[in-house]
Parts: C-alpha cells; structure tokens; sequence
C-alpha cells in the first residue's frame, strides 16, 4: 500500500504537467511575480492535457449551465433587478456550471467534479503557496466549493471591470478550457496594467493565469466574445484562494 506522501505525490501528478511543478520551473514563476505589473505569472499546459479533455466533454452538456448575473452593487441578482440596473451598472453576464447531482459519479461529469476538488486540495493549495510565497488555507472558508467553478461567456455575454481584492483573498487562478480559440474570436483577459499600459491575455485552451489580486494593475475585465468567431463559448475555470 502506498504511504500518504506516495499518495499525494501521484494525485498531483495526475492533473498536473511534472516538467511544470520542477524546482526551475518554481523559480522563473517567482521571477515573473517578481517583475510584473500586475503581479501574475502565465503557465501554458499546467495541467495535463488528456485529463482536462475529459473535463471538457462535461462543460459541453447543455443542462449544466445556469445564468450568473452581477451588478456592481449586488451579486447574484434576479431578471427584475437586472433589468431594472442601469448598464454601466451591470458587470457580470455569464453561466456558472452547476454539478448534476444524478451523473456526478460516473463518466466526465465525475472528471468535472474531481477536477475542482483538487483546486481545492491541500497538495494543489501547497503548490500555489510554495509560487506566491504565502501560506493559504480553506480552513476558515465556510464553502470552499463556492471559489472554484466552471464559468462560461457567449456573445452577449461579458465581465466588465472589476478587482478580486476582497481582503483575505491572496491568489487567483484563471484555467482556460477553448479547444476552438483563434485569434479574432475576443474573451481575452485583460488587466489595467501599470501607467495604463494594458496587459492582454488570449483564453487559449490549457493557459492558467495566476495573479495576487491585491497588486498594482490588477483590475481588470473580459474583451467582448465576436458574434462570428469559431467558438461559440468561452470556457474557463476561475478559482480564488484566501490565507487562514
């Protein structure tokens, strides 16, 4: 029987690249904290390709999906309140995915779920921690599931302005799942950057942006989806991390 470090070594390594949690690798991710506005770090194929392409047949059933609607002064609002906000006032438009509790234990649904309980693993958490240099922790988080999920944007959709910088809240992840993403298609992330020199980021399938939402420049919004693209969403796995 495998001891628990064994355990967890091969639990990372399931969903993770190994060439992307090395010690060198560790280090150029701190140097790019180190020397970018906003403090972030872009790593192309974290994740291991095979495992997040079963993830992807989940995020592809219809019935999983339900509409998420933000104003700046209230979240999860209802049409009537939607409706009755101005525009500059809305700045969420998009689907959250929610788990279907009747195919959550088999097939790709299962993968889907698994996948978001290791975000919220203590070996994943120990990695983030190890980047950042800052020891983060779910043990006060009353429902840790609520900061991991699956969102997706349409054309129409958006995610205006907006900064993560709730206090506590040290580390957001943003993984990108667009098999179909070409350049023309929009749903880049963009940040306020430094002196207003934005930094933009393509949602090219496998790309994880990791950034400290308390930085320099960290603002930051979602370019609008083009109606003619060759997606017809934009996939991404959003997940906040907190210190104890």
């Amino acid at each position: 029987m495998l001891d628990r470090v064994t355990q967890n070594s091969c639990r990372l390594l399931m969903w993770l690249n190994k060439s992307k949690v090395s010690k060198e690798a560790m280090s150029a991710y701190r140097k790019a904290l180190s020397t970018s506005v906003p403090r972030h770090v872009i790593i192309d194929n974290l994740f291991a390709t095979a495992m997040l392409d079963q993830v992807v047949e989940a995020l592809s059933e219809p019935h999983h999906w339900q509409t998420q609607q933000h104003t700046y002064s209230a979240l999860y609002v209802d049409d009537e309140q939607w409706q009755g906000a101005i525009e500059s006032e809305r700045f969420v438009k998009r689907d959250r995915w929610i788990a279907n509790k009747a195919s959550a234990n088999s097939g790709a649904d299962k993968l889907a779920t698994e996948f978001l309980a290791f975000l919220r693993s203590n070996e994943f958490m120990s990695f983030l921690s190890t980047v950042f240099k800052v020891h983060i922790s779910d043990l006060n988080l009353a429902d840790p599931k609520l900061n991991s999920n699956y969102f997706r944007l349409k054309p129409g959709d958006f995610v205006n302005e907006h900064a993560d910088d709730s206090p506590g809240r040290e580390i957001c992840m943003l993984l990108y799942l667009n098999k179909a993403w070409c350049k023309g298609d929009g749903g880049e992330l963009v940040f306020s950057g430094k002196d207003n020199e934005l930094v933009n980021i393509p949602p090219v399938y496998n790309r994880c942006v990791l950034f400290d939402p308390s930085s320099e420049g960290s603002e930051h919004w979602v370019n609008a989806m083009a109606s003619s693209g060759n997606a017809s969403y934009r996939y991404n796995v959003t997940s906040w991390y907190w210190t104890e």
